[in-house]
């Protein structure tokens, strides 16, 4: 039976990553990892035998305990502060964090002689600001981050190159672009619109939307195809190879308010607060799949439409 570790375990990403799992109808066991408790049962499976250990990452003890006694053949490194906008209202928690979790579970790894397959999961801010002309972005791009947030996603790609060419880890690298979908917490921001909009239609209030700059251009892609694309590199990526995991399409934030609006037929306006703005946004940001479609035949499934349809009907559900 082969076992899968999974770190941020409570997180959006997380629940959909088991639901592809459970889809496969294939026995699997699971241990999630987290500071926080998970708000969705993890006993309605039938497929998949599933834990959940609240466990610091920080901790050496509890981390080497717990990968001595599971002993996965995968981990899905999930756990970070994944909010850009946090990480510049607190840089060194974001920081700190983001990486030292990171290298203490590789660390831990490393010194156990464990034998698994690890995706470390990177973001499409390691780009930072690119020149129209570089776009799409390929793997091969010059990495320009302009966020700690981003910063802190390079450093962690860098220490995952390190222990793959300086330890032999199995270690494959992602760069993870917007993904969306149902049950995403609304401090981002399709899903922050997706509450609002439906706030604005079922309880008749004023049709007016506070937005930062919404001509910035975003790789938006569903969190169900995010998920297979993990499970694909899992079997199929390449030790210490880097992938874009993204639509390949680009569309302003503006274009989605006015999709989800079209979409709940209803008529508003939006209003540019300085206070959402944030300081060096990164304007414009498209993905090249290419790498990763030809390497392990991964594809898109779910439409923009069809993703902005189940977020604003997950949203009527949860009011």
């Amino acid at each position: 039976m082969e076992k899968y570790l999974i770190t941020g375990f409570s997180g959006f990403v997380s629940k959909h990553f088991l639901n592809l799992l459970e889809s496969l109808q294939l026995p699997v066991a699971v241990l999630g990892l987290d500071i926080n408790e998970p708000d969705f049962s993890i006993n309605n499976y039938k497929f998949i035998k599933c834990q959940f250990c609240k466990i610091d990452l920080l901790d050496k003890n509890q981390v080497d305990n717990t990968l001595y006694q599971f002993q996965p053949n995968f981990i899905l490194h999930l756990a970070s502060y994944s909010s850009v906008a946090f990480s510049w209202k607190n840089p060194l928690a974001s920081f700190a964090n983001n990486t030292n979790i990171f290298l203490n579970l590789l660390e831990q790894i490393r010194t156990m002689n464990l034998k698994c397959r690890i995706i470390s999961v990177g973001s499409s801010e390691e780009y930072g600001n690119v020149d129209p002309k570089d776009i799409p972005l390929k793997e091969t791009q010059e990495l320009k981050p302009v966020s700690p947030y981003a910063v802190a996603r390079v450093s962690q790609e860098m220490l995952s190159k390190v222990y793959v060419d300086g330890y032999g880890l199995d270690i494959i690298l992602t760069r993870s672009f917007n993904h969306i979908g149902p049950g995403q917490k609304d401090i981002f921001v399709i899903s922050s619109f997706a509450k609002q909009l439906v706030e604005i239609k079922t309880q008749n209030k004023n049709p007016q939307l506070q937005t930062g700059n919404l001509q910035i251009t975003r790789d938006f892609l569903d969190v169900r195809d995010v998920v297979k694309a993990y499970y694909t590199l899992f079997k199929k990526g390449r030790k210490g190879e880097v992938y874009n995991i993204c639509s390949g399409v680009g569309i302003t934030l503006e274009d989605i308010i006015l999709k989800m609006a079209k979409i709940l037929s209803i008529q508003i306006t939006t209003v540019t607060n300085p206070t959402l703005i944030r300081p060096n946004d990164n304007f414009l940001i498209r993905g090249d799949n290419e790498k990763l479609k030809l390497e392990t035949g991964w594809n898109t499934s779910i439409s923009l439409d069809q993703s902005l349809i189940d977020i604003l009907q997950y949203w009527e559900n949860n009011q």
